[in-house]
């Protein structure tokens, strides 16, 4: 590696040095005839990513990964064309393009050469590089524009597009990072749907194009999110090969083409999904795609995972440095059927059991139609005197009186027919004319491209926060996506652009907000897992993994979202889903962010005393180590009749490692991992009560870290649907 790094940190600076001025002034690069290239590095030290410009002025793939390109070309290419960094169509390229225009006066080709190139550090440790690219014929720019995060591994990429025709293009694709690998690759995805979100397969990428996308504009998350994993050489492994992971900052319609030309390299192809979204782009417009994210390790799954999870709560997610509250939800104990004496009597348990927020979950709002079910009442978000007869704000001050903070769910994006806002504004629907109304659990899109529609939208949240300061959480729901995607207020030429439009839209609805109410913690959540994306969760705190919160699933699910999310992002909840016993949820929920959605007063005075205690220690000890501390998931659930994780601390001071029996066995002992060698670990187990369970062997022994990770722990738990949280601290 060292050598290689030498040699092409050396390549052609004579003629780089020369042509450096006219390079960053914008003039087009002076190439040597010969065969030298110009290497651009976009990467960090270890995840490389190295681009090249040819001697025909060209940006080419060079390494993307362990493994060089090799100059691939077929008859007539004109030489290394298949290598193409972002390959536009009808010109030279063969194969699936990363940019593909219809000019205005209808040509379908486009080519682009290299102009120059400009880098920066936007903040310390980040490295950001431009990459200017031109048509020679036609007046359109792209900017391909890089940030790498050193100590992180993390590689983002995005495009620009600009044009000053004139009159409108068309942008048939539009990718937003579009490199090439080279070698036996194995492609780990993510399926399902509503309640069973967050299942993995596997495959080895052979000749040809496989393609996962999303079709739904709005929640596309619903079948399939914006991330996967690639193993190289080998599908991936938790702890040993080299693997990236790809994640995709966009919440709408989405598209990853692994397209492999059976001819030595597989081009990975991310972005907005083209289909039904070919965008009208006025001159002097510019079209900005997505951020493509790539995170990268040469040790397995499992480092990539804490270099993402520590990316993430330091670049991507909402106050990444504060502890999530311990949470209590109504909807498990009323659903729709409460009053205001039902959501007192709540705060009341729930400060006896600890708990520091209380959320308000749907139901509180309408007055003509109001929201006793699903079927009206959405889009008027004015309190229902019937229930809360004091308001919002009196729900809070109570909350307040007993140590608790108060949060509300909302759902600005839609509306039910039966309501004042649909009555007053149908137009304001996504919908095509003509067309019956296709409806989603009795609900329709709002359609955020009519400034109208943002305004209001942005006015409930805003007035909802102002009159009720004593709202510090908000949950954000999303229950249907896009059909019909048809808008009254885009013109007929521009009815494609919906998608697109209304994704920014939101996008900067939720910006509006988090900006105006920096202190209001806010819970992303979309009819369960139909919105977990990165796009949105910048400006979000938290997300709900799944309406499925059978604990049992949720150990599988949580494995899982863990390969990309930090714990503090995934709510876990306690609820009697799967007839579980409490002890068991209250284990899952307490590696992740906890919470219950329970009601408590029906719990028995031993489920009570367990809820407690497990809130007690959940706070004291467990919340610092698994909301901001290394995971090492040690057994897979996939694999054998037990999932173990371990949180280690960041100065290795403190581990909790959960052991949740999810089939009967008697596997071997636990070897944790991420401890200090050197030190000295006491352990102890962290009891709820539940009965039948032998104490561990090694319970009160003081250990060393060489040790435990030789002969590891011992667990006691051998029954299905059972667990152990093992607590680990340093001795000085």
């Amino acid at each position: 590696m060292i050598t290689y790094r030498l040699l092409r940190y050396g390549l052609c600076m004579g003629w780089v040095m020369a042509a450096l001025a006219s390079v960053r002034a914008g003039a087009p690069a002076v190439l040597p005839e010969s065969g030298a290239r110009r290497v651009i590095h976009v990467g960090t030290e270890h995840a490389v990513y190295d681009l090249y410009v040819g001697p025909d002025s060209r940006l080419y793939n060079l390494r993307f990964g362990s493994q060089e390109i090799p100059a691939l070309q077929t008859e007539g290419s004109g030489g290394g064309s298949l290598t193409e960094a972002y390959p536009p169509s009808g010109t030279r390229y063969a194969f699936e393009p990363a940019l593909s225009i219809i000019h205005a006066d209808g040509n379908n080709s486009t080519d682009l050469e290299f102009v120059g190139e400009q880098a920066g550090s936007p903040s310390p440790g980040v490295k950001e590089t431009r990459i200017k690219l031109r048509d020679p014929v036609y007046p359109v720019d792209v900017e391909l524009v890089f940030r790498a995060y050193a100590g992180f591994d993390v590689i983002e990429q995005s495009s620009e597009i600009r044009h000053t025709e004139p009159g409108a293009i068309v942008l048939e694709r539009f990718a937003s990072s579009s490199p090439q690998m080279t070698g036996d690759l194995w492609l780990t995805q993510f399926h399902g749907d509503w309640a069973n979100e967050m299942n993995p397969l596997s495959e080895r990428l052979s000749p040809g194009i496989k393609v996962l996308d999303s079709k739904t504009l709005v929640r596309a998350d619903r079948f399939r999110p914006p991330f996967f994993l690639l193993g190289v050489g080998a599908a991936v492994r938790e702890a040993a090969g080299e693997t990236w992971a790809g994640m995709l900052d966009w919440s709408g319609s989405f598209q990853f083409a692994f397209d492999d030309n059976g001819l030595g390299a597989t081009r990975l192809l991310a972005g907005i999904n083209p289909y039904g979204q070919a965008y009208r782009l006025d001159p002097g417009v510019l079209f900005a795609t997505p951020v493509m994210r790539w995170a990268w390790s040469d040790q397995g799954v499992g480092q990539l995972s804490r270099n993402l999870h520590r990316w993430i709560r330091r670049y991507a997610l909402r106050d990444g440095d504060r502890p999530r509250a311990v949470l209590l939800n109504n909807w498990e104990a009323t659903g729709f059927a409460f009053d205001e004496g039902k959501i007192v009597s709540l705060f009341d348990r729930a400060k006896d059991l600890g708990m520091e927020l209380f959320l308000l979950d749907d139901g509180w709002f309408g007055t003509r139609f109001p929201r006793n079910d699903d079927t009206q009442g959405l889009g008027d978000w004015s309190v229902n005197p019937a229930k809360l007869p004091r308001g919002i704000s009196h729900l809070a001050d109570e909350a307040r009186n007993r140590g608790l903070r108060f949060g509300i769910w909302i759902e600005p994006e839609m509306v039910n027919p039966r309501s004042e806002l649909y009555l007053a504004h149908p137009d304001w629907v996504i919908r095509e004319p003509g067309r019956a109304l296709e409806l989603q659990r009795n609900q329709l899109v709002l359609d955020l491209t009519r400034p109208a529609v943002a305004q209001y939208e942005s006015g409930v949240i805003d007035t909802l926060l102002r009159d009720n300061p004593g709202v510090s959480y908000v949950k954000w729901d999303s229950n249907r996506y896009v059909t019909q995607p048809g808008s009254s207020w885009l013109p007929k030429d521009r009815q494609s652009n919906l998608g697109i439009d209304y994704v920014r839209a939101l996008d900067g609805l939720m910006a509006e907000v988090e900006k105006r109410h920096p202190a209001v913690e806010m819970m992303l959540c979309s009819g369960g897992g139909g919105r977990v994306d990165l796009g949105t969760l910048k400006h979000f705190d938290e997300f709900w993994p799944s309406d499925n919160t059978d604990p049992l699933r949720r150990v599988v699910m949580q494995w899982d979202y863990s390969t990309f999310f930090p714990a503090l992002a995934i709510s876990g909840h306690v609820t009697h889903s799967g007839g579980r016993s409490i002890k068991f949820a209250l284990d899952v929920a307490m590696s992740a962010r906890m919470g219950i959605d329970l009601d408590l007063s029906k719990l028995t005075p031993e489920e009570s005393r367990q809820a407690a205690v497990a809130v007690e220690v959940y706070k004291d000890k467990l919340r610092d180590v698994v909301q901001f501390g290394d995971l090492y998931r040690m057994e897979s659930p996939h694999s054998g009749p037990r999932s173990v994780i371990d949180y280690v601390s960041q100065d290795k001071s403190r581990a909790a490692m959960f052991v949740f029996q999810v089939a009967d066995g008697a596997p071997d002992a636990v070897r944790p991992g991420g401890l200090d060698p050197q030190a000295k670990y006491r352990l102890s187990e962290l009891d709820l009560g539940e009965g039948g369970v032998p104490a561990m062997p090694q319970l009160g022994s003081v250990i060393s870290g060489t040790d435990l990770a030789a002969t590891g722990i011992i667990p006691t738990v051998h029954k299905a649907i059972s667990s152990q949280v093992v607590w680990l601290e340093r001795v000085d």
